[in-house]
């Protein structure tokens, strides 16, 4: 298994919670979908000016597409790709209109988020056609079968091709799922608001936290490591 440097990316259109997390952990990036933006209650150009001024230039941005067919694909693929000088990417399902836009779109020099990738075949011929990072659906996948092998599984396939295509992980709905694919070498996830909270928030910590505070204050009648003095 190669080495390799994890990227953590967010899932999500909640302006406010990437605030929160971009100050907690070190986040690598957002993604987005339709249905994301959608359910956020905010307008997409909301959404949009809201992303770009919370992330850093070395923060990713991924926005996926609407339009299904191949020309509203690209234009919306130019579009996308135009909002930020770098380190933003089109999110393109992996769809026969989509396949040749993703081939078409790498010609142009755009970065490619191949998406609604349930299949290790899928991905492969994705990154085949050059896309830059490949969003298999783990939970839905799982629904289907043994969705976390068939994304080691498609991880071996590139590997064995050597191409540099990179798996973003999706479509997470518990933190074990994401702990088995770290485990197995997936170089980045992208993962929703709550199971980003769920892999910190563990209700035995504060009770932990809660007996030091309670044990200190008791033997030095104060709740910090500093004196009066």
């Amino acid at each position: 298994m190669k080495g390799f440097t994890m990227e953590l990316i967010l899932d999500t259109a909640d302006l406010e919670a990437i605030r929160e997390l971009n100050d907690l952990y070190a986040v690598d990036g957002v993604t987005t979908n339709p249905t994301i933006i959608t359910k956020s209650g905010k307008s997409f150009e909301e959404i949009r000016d809201g992303l770009m001024e919370i992330l850093s230039p070395e923060q990713k941005l991924f926005i996926q597409v609407v339009a299904t067919d191949f020309d509203g694909i690209m234009a919306e693929a130019r579009y996308i790709c135009s909002l930020r000088p770098e380190n933003t990417y089109v999110k393109i399902p992996v769809t026969r209109d989509g396949m040749r836009a993703i081939k078409a779109c790498k010609a142009e020099g755009m970065g490619v988020l191949a998406t609604a990738i349930y299949s290790a075949s899928q991905g492969f011929m994705a990154a085949k056609n050059g896309a830059d990072y490949l969003a298999p659906y783990v939970n839905r996948m799982c629904n289907l079968g043994d969705g976390v092998g068939e994304v080691v599984r498609l991880q071996a396939m590139l590997e064995q091709a050597k191409l540099p295509t990179k798996i973003l992980a999706a479509s997470f709905k518990n933190v074990e799922q994401v702990n088995e694919l770290l485990e197995n070498g997936i170089e980045a996830v992208t993962i929703p608001v709550d199971v980003a909270f769920n892999m910190l928030d563990i209700p035995s910590t504060p009770m932990a936290v809660d007996d030091f505070t309670r044990n200190w204050q008791a033997a030095y009648g104060r709740t910090t490591l500093l004196s009066a003095e």
